[in-house]
């Protein structure tokens, strides 16, 4: 409170004292700047006249701006025993919450500090959310912070998703496993027009034939023994924004003929019922395999292809960026370390070299788990050679992947490995080759990180 009375701040503070936490007097105005640098403050009861200035108001309302000019959130309530009716419309307008009359009542002048508390909170509350907005806008508009790299490879990549992003042009997206298919299209999504609206994601490869219709086109209730009720399929949760759909080449001759009836009459009609439903989706599409070797044995449609592909973006593997990888070895490390609370901070640069020695058939995706597993088991601030331990067993020969370790779950890894590599990422056939079905596989790669 800043009066020039010292006997009106004296009988402020005895009554405010009980109801506050602590109460700030102050006599001299030209304090007021003074103050503020040093603090912050719930409610600011201001007098509108001082010794030179006995009862128009101008030094009240001069120091009224002072203060907001300051701190434009501050809350003022103006206090004064020559007011009027202009006088205190006057100071609403001109920026304080309000206006009390001297001599005060007691229960009024509380009522008003209380309210006056309130919105500030609400205030602090606002910044709070703007503040809490311009930070994720400015994480979400950071140019690819997800797909860390600066190799010519990866460059290239980032070229590719700003020349396509702001187009509505269908995406295919090619690479390994664990190269980071799904992060690129959300990049694609991120930079688009369609930002604003949903990104749909779906694994063709864990959807059975049987739940195909169901899970992208929707059904009614009633429509199958299962169906409890209405249930938009992911063409309609996805209108207006990006549909991904992951691991394309999966899909039989059947699914494929169904989803291309989709994409080119841009409707879907859900099971059990006969009324079509308009779809408009930006569509992204990825796939491990070779598309254009799958044409010619027959396994997947020609036309298909020319409707997902417009664009084609390529995803190198880790083996051949491998410049990249004390960059992504450094993002990975610094999440783990705080996600589990690990002193480890950095990686020794003979530790960065085994690392680019050893050939990455799992990607991105096997660095980030074998970051994972050191940062786990090490306590020391640098993680070494020894802490990656794990992967010295294997190494790359002519022919396949060997390994000197008889761990079960190793060999088992290894097998997969060989398998998917013999048959060119196809899974279909690496799941025959290995007596397994294909959705057995999925999980077995994704117990190994592959």
């Amino acid at each position: 409170m800043i009066d020039d009375d010292e006997d009106v701040l004296l009988a402020a503070k005895l009554l405010l004292k009980k109801h506050s936490h602590q109460v700030i007097i102050e006599k001299n105005p030209k304090k007021i700047p003074f103050l503020l640098n040093n603090d912050t403050y719930d409610v600011i009861l201001l007098d509108m006249n001082f010794s030179k200035d006995i009862t128009s108001g101008k030094e009240g309302f001069y120091w009224l701006h002072q203060i907001l000019e300051k701190d434009p959130s501050a809350v003022v309530i103006l206090i004064t025993a020559f007011g009027d009716v202009e006088m205190a419309v006057r100071a609403l307008k001109e920026g304080a919450i309000d206006f009390v009359l001297k001599p005060w009542q007691n229960e009024k002048l509380l009522a008003t500090i209380s309210t006056a508390i309130k919105l500030k909170e609400s205030y602090r509350e606002v910044d709070k959310l703007k503040k809490a907005k311009e930070q994720l806008e400015a994480e979400i508009n950071q140019p690819f912070k997800d797909i860390v790299g600066q190799s010519s490879s990866i460059k290239e990549v980032f070229s590719l998703i700003d020349k396509v992003a702001a187009t509505d042009a269908n995406v295919l997206i090619l690479g390994e496993n664990g190269t980071g298919k799904e992060l690129v299209a959300r990049a694609i999504h991120q930079r688009s027009l369609r930002k604003d609206n949903t990104f749909v994601s779906v694994d063709m490869g864990a959807i059975t034939e049987s739940l195909f219709e169901s899970e992208l086109f929707g059904h009614t209730k009633g429509s199958f023994t299962d169906a409890r009720e209405d249930r938009a399929g992911r063409f309609e949760l996805a209108n207006g924004g990006t549909l991904f759909l992951d691991e394309i080449g999966n899909l039989n001759s059947s699914l494929q003929s169904k989803l291309l009836t989709v994409l080119q009459n841009r409707q879907v009609t859900r099971i059990g019922s006969n009324e079509s439903v308009d779809t408009d989706i930006r569509l992204v599409c990825a796939t491990n395999m070779d598309l254009h070797n799958m044409i010619e044995d027959n396994s997947f449609r020609q036309d298909l292809l020319y409707r997902i592909n417009t664009v084609e973006i390529r995803l190198p593997a880790l083996r051949e960026r491998l410049e990249d990888i004390p960059l992504l070895a450094s993002h990975f490390l610094a999440n783990y370390a705080k996600k589990y609370r690990k002193p480890a901070s950095k990686i020794s640069k003979e530790a960065l070299s085994s690392l680019q020695k050893y050939d990455w058939p799992g990607n991105i995706r096997e660095l980030q788990h074998a970051i994972e597993r050191a940062v786990i088991m090490s306590e020391n601030n640098v993680l070494d050679s020894p802490d990656f331990f794990f992967l010295k067993g294997e190494r790359t020969v002519e022919g396949g992947l060997v390994s000197d370790n008889l761990n079960l779950d190793e060999v088992e890894k290894n097998t997969i490995k060989k398998a998917i590599s013999i048959h060119a990422g196809n899974i279909s056939k690496a799941a025959d080759e290995l007596g397994l079905t294909r959705a057995s596989l999925y999980r077995r790669l994704e117990k190994h990180g592959l």
